[in-house]
């Protein structure tokens, strides 16, 4: 049996930001990345975004040192006692302390057959980079982060797309109700059909001399042809080796301040761990880049034996077609809102609001303001809209 002074399960962005938290603290322990991925840590956010406006797949590739992989290996049981890590292909590792960076899988329809390709890992973007040619018809289906990234990256390589999502507006869960309406009437302006309130009901699937295309029947009664089939329905985080060793779970597996877990030498980091994020006063679960790296970095310091609390107000960023944005801290279109544009719809902020403390703000078009946003969402308020009118 093989034993290593860190062993780290999953090979996302996370993992690889470990590996230079403890690279930062110790540059000789031995160090193994587990992983059920066969290809190595690269960065994510490009699948839906940049690769599509002309970035290399050679560009996205992350720097992991000299840690042994052992890719396309999944982690099959972990044995806290003895500290040990079961593989599926037979391997047992013995570890000093070992990281769970397992991350999250894409949720699924549940059909019997099912030819969506739900964009999560590089083999989807491949998949779909293979279909996707000028003239093509693309069915999308989600109104959220994923569904409206790749309409609007398809729409700019010249298919055309048909979006599907459930709910009243894009970003319905997000913004407020008039900047959803913007963003339909924004997407139809660029040519991508919507179908607000609208799931598919059945498939029948052609097979002809190009290739399979689809015939979807949706909820509201349209038949909707398409060449390719793509599904952005939210994520699902893979806690299931850490339940089965029984680790304590709270919004995902839980970990302190110096993310620990309920049991000694274990850490966690990225999509699948929650931790309390004192700025929101309450247990987060957060699955995009920014955390990722920073936690992944901060997971590999302290099990190197740092101990500085992880307390990260969360931030993310999307691109839509021309538009783009950064976010901080919590998107809740049902918390109250205050939309303080500099023009309206195409540059400003909103600013999210429980009883009168900021609990998260969207910057519309306005960049390198993260820290500042960061700074509001920390202050204990109350802040008045007369107040927040112009502070950013």
């Amino acid at each position: 049996m093989k034993r290593y002074d860190y062993l780290i399960v999953g090979g996302g962005m996370t993992a690889a930001a470990a590996i230079k938290g403890i690279r930062e603290l110790d540059s000789t322990g031995s160090i193994c990345l587990v992983g059920a991925e066969v290809d190595p840590p690269y960065d994510k956010p490009p699948l839906s975004k940049s690769l599509w406006k002309g970035k290399s797949l050679d560009d996205i590739w992350m720097d992991c040192g000299n840690a042994e992989m052992r890719l396309g290996s999944a982690a099959r049981a972990l044995r806290p006692s003895q500290r040990i890590l079961a593989c599926e292909d037979g391997s047992e590792l013995e570890y000093g302390s070992l990281l769970i960076a397992t991350g999250s899988r894409a949720r699924r329809l549940g059909l019997a057959e099912d030819p969506f390709i739900y964009l999560r890992e590089i083999q989807d973007y491949r998949r779909i980079r293979a279909i996707s040619a000028p003239g093509k018809r693309a069915l999308v289906l989600g109104g959220g982060f994923i569904g409206m990234e790749m309409a609007a990256a398809l729409a700019m390589n010249g298919l055309k797309v048909s979006l599907l999502f459930p709910e009243k507006g894009l970003g319905w869960r997000l913004f407020p109700s008039e900047l959803s309406l913007f963003l339909d009437e924004y997407y139809v302006g660029r040519g991508v059909e919507l179908f607000p309130e609208t799931g598919v009901l059945s498939l029948e699937e052609l097979v002809g001399a190009e290739g399979r295309s689809w015939i979807a029947r949706t909820s509201s009664g349209r038949e909707l042809a398409a060449d390719l089939l793509v599904a952005g329905i939210g994520t699902v985080p893979n806690v299931e080796l850490a339940a089965s060793a029984r680790l304590e779970m709270d919004e995902g597996l839980a970990v302190d301040s110096a993310l620990r877990t309920s049991e000694a030498g274990i850490f966690a980091a990225g999509d699948v761990a929650s931790f309390h994020c004192e700025a929101l006063g309450r247990r987060i679960r957060v699955e995009h880049e920014d955390n990722a790296l920073s936690m992944g970095l901060a997971a590999g310091r302290s099990m190197a034996g740092a101990r500085e609390a992880y307390d990260r107000i969360p931030y993310f960023y999307s691109d839509l077609f021309e538009l783009g944005y950064e976010a901080a801290g919590e998107l809740d279109s049902r918390l109250e809102t205050f939309m303080d544009w500099k023009q309206p719809f195409e540059k400003g902020l909103v600013y999210y609001l429980k009883d009168g403390r900021v609990r998260g703000v969207l910057l519309w078009n306005i960049w390198r303001k993260v820290e500042a946003a960061r700074a509001l969402i920390a202050l204990a308020g109350p802040l008045t809209r007369a107040e927040l009118a112009g502070k950013i």
